[in-house]
């Protein structure tokens, strides 16, 4: 079947709730089981439109850098949204490369490729998750039949479990809308302004999501989402080499031109990009991803831990519940803590303010070109900034804070 409908991806935001990483990229670049985000909605898009509108922002460069004018079967357009005026503005900049209806997204979260076919069979409606606490995001009242009545954002009485995910099927209608939509407290446009004006005038439906929706609003939501991933893909490929001293179990996917050496024990769910180099006598458990170009060397231990592009600990190191930026160096000895002697959930700072992650079990978020000195034993939860490193025997017990770009 012919497909004749764009799809807007809104991936223009500077994303401070996920530095140290997004100090460094996009958030829509970050990696999530060897893929970017972007690439992951590239390829749930694929089939359901025949183009693709960008609208980049923050380190747009890289973006376009990154995937050009296609993917795959996608032809893909470029919008630059210099001011971050909100969702709505996002939209709006696409009108001129726009023509009938299309599906508008939020750049960093990842959906089912099943939801967004059935949305795209709708004529005008929002993607919705049933969630058991929709306290942090915004909620649909509807009518019986899927028609919406209100959108309330961050609602203090909960009337609803029907969470907005960031997805929608519009017409070129909504243009026009944007346009006359009043500026929200923040001074922007917002999508969810314009539903609401939508669902008074029109018939705006919701379309339930039986499939996945992991949103990465925090660093620490990458470990959850690749989890998930691991867990779900189909097809696992040997494309390595492989020492008969190795043990493999479980589901192992490794990449071209990836050695792995004598001692070597993996266990799946695991994912090795290409070109690394593992081992000799190292333990890779489960729910790892190794990025391109890694060094995971002798009496390293890896637990359920994201290891981005050419990350190295090659020798005697303990990484667990943690995710490893870009050419980051672990000296000799690095270990990262990852759960209370108090078994209570790791809190961590973001944007100043002590949050509690939910999470038992959290290691170290490390930017990109971080080098550690040997010995250096990192507390739960600790972040440190790009090009930032630490001092041999060095206990980090708070974030390690570095120049913003």
């Amino acid at each position: 079947m012919e497909v004749f409908m764009k799809a807007v991806i809104m991936a223009a935001g500077k994303s401070t709730r996920t530095y140290p990483l997004t100090l460094t990229r996009p958030k829509a670049l970050l990696p999530v089981m060897n893929k970017t985000i972007l690439e992951h909605q590239l390829d749930a898009l694929a089939g359901l439109v025949d183009g693709v509108v960008m609208v980049v922002g923050y380190k747009s460069e890289m973006i376009r850098g990154r995937f050009g004018h296609r993917y795959g079967t996608l032809g893909i357009d470029y919008v630059e949204q210099e001011e971050q005026r909100g969702t709505g503005h996002a939209v709006l900049l696409c009108e001129p490369l726009v023509d009938g209806p299309f599906i508008a997204m939020n750049g960093d979260d990842l959906f089912a490729a099943e939801d967004l076919a059935q949305l795209a069979q709708a004529d005008q409606a929002a993607l919705v998750k049933e969630v058991d606490d929709p306290r942090l995001y915004g909620i649909y009242e509807v009518t019986p039949e899927g028609r919406v009545i209100r959108l309330v954002e961050k609602p203090k009485v909960i009337f609803s479990n029907l969470t907005n995910i960031g997805v929608y099927k519009f017409t070129s209608a909504i243009f026009d809308i944007l346009k006359h939509t009043s500026l929200s407290e923040r001074g922007e446009i917002e999508i969810t302004s314009a539903i609401q004006t939508l669902a008074q005038t029109t018939d705006f439906r919701v379309v339930k999501a039986e499939g996945h929706w992991l949103p990465i609003g925090y660093p620490w939501h990458i470990l959850d989402a690749n989890a998930f991933l691991l867990d779900a893909r189909e097809a696992v490929d040997v494309l390595g080499e492989v020492s008969p001293a190795a043990h493999l179990s479980g589901s192992v996917s490794i990449g071209r031109a990836t050695r792995i050496r004598s001692g070597v024990v993996i266990d799946g769910p695991v994912c090795i990009g290409e070109n690394c180099d593992i081992g000799p006598n190292c333990w890779l458990r489960p729910y790892t991803t190794i990025g391109n170009g890694c060094r995971v060397g002798h009496g390293c231990e890896i637990k359920n831990s994201v290891f981005f592009d050419g990350a190295k600990a090659p020798h005697l190191s303990y990484v667990g519940d943690s995710v490893i930026g870009e050419d980051v160096n672990l000296g000799c000895g690095t270990i990262t803590a990852n759960v209370r002697h108090d078994s209570q959930s790791h809190g961590s700072v973001v944007r100043g303010v002590l949050m509690d992650t939910g999470r038992k079990k959290l290691g170290a978020i490390i930017g990109d070109h971080v080098h550690t000195g040997i010995n250096t034993s990192i507390f739960p939860g600790r972040k440190l900034w790009p090009y930032t490193s630490t001092r041999p025997g060095e206990v980090v017990d708070r974030d390690i804070i570095g120049e913003e770009e």
